[in-house]
């Protein structure tokens, strides 16, 4: 099991955007209370602020302070829950998942997928690079429903791929398939967990997919 790596700060853009605002609203506190202040040193004793007009500006000054507490606090509650999100996450790790994704992860030389044929028939499943290009074709035949492949990482001029990430896609390739592509997803085991942004992804290896990808996680 690889150890769970936190690749982001705990301060993200929600948390961020509550700091800018307590910001806002401390520099608008401060320059309030100095106005309040002079306003009370420099007014005419014989003619005195009136008593409605002082009492609103006191109940302004009043939300402004509660309004400074509250941004604190949800700034807090922010990182908690995220932290708790992380935690949470992490016990995934280890598992086996299946997750939706255009690309499938190469690890300790292998990897695999399951794809979805409506009848049976031949299918062609290609593996690409990071620049796109097909460094392996497997040519399959296909039951209807649910099928299983899985890659080793040999490419088809000889020679294997290093553990990594890779583009696939899954075609049906027979006369009334067109070359239509067939839905698929991706298998591997989960190495870790990274945050950014408040977001956070899920690795298998080379491999990051958001938790909304992940279809099934098995032992």
């Amino acid at each position: 099991m690889t150890a769970i790596a936190a690749a982001a700060p705990a301060a993200n853009t929600a948390t961020t955007a509550a700091g800018t605002a307590q910001t806002t609203l401390g520099s608008n506190y401060q320059t309030f209370l100095k106005l309040l202040m002079t306003q009370l040193q420099n007014q005419d004793p014989t003619s005195p602020l009136d008593t409605n007009q002082f009492t609103s500006q006191l109940v302004q000054y009043s939300s402004v302070e509660q309004q400074i507490a509250t941004n604190s606090n949800l700034g807090q509650l922010i990182q908690l829950s995220q932290s708790s999100a992380m935690l949470q996450s992490s016990a995934i790790v280890g598992h086996q998942v299946s997750v939706q994704s255009s690309q499938l992860s190469l690890q300790n030389g292998q990897a695999g997928l399951s794809y979805t044929a409506a009848a049976a028939g031949p299918v062609t499943v290609t593996i690409s690079d990071a620049n796109g290009k097909v460094i392996d074709t497997a040519n399959l035949t296909a039951a209807k429903g649910q099928n299983s492949w899985t890659w080793d990482g040999s490419r088809t001029n000889g020679g294997t791929s290093p553990d990594g990430a890779y583009g696939v896609t899954v075609t049906d390739t027979s006369s009334t398939g067109t070359g239509a592509a067939l839905p698929f997803t991706v298998t591997g085991l989960a190495t870790g967990v990274t945050q950014s942004n408040g977001t956070n992804t899920l690795q298998l290896g080379a491999l990051g997919v958001p938790f909304s990808a992940i279809t099934s996680v098995g032992k």
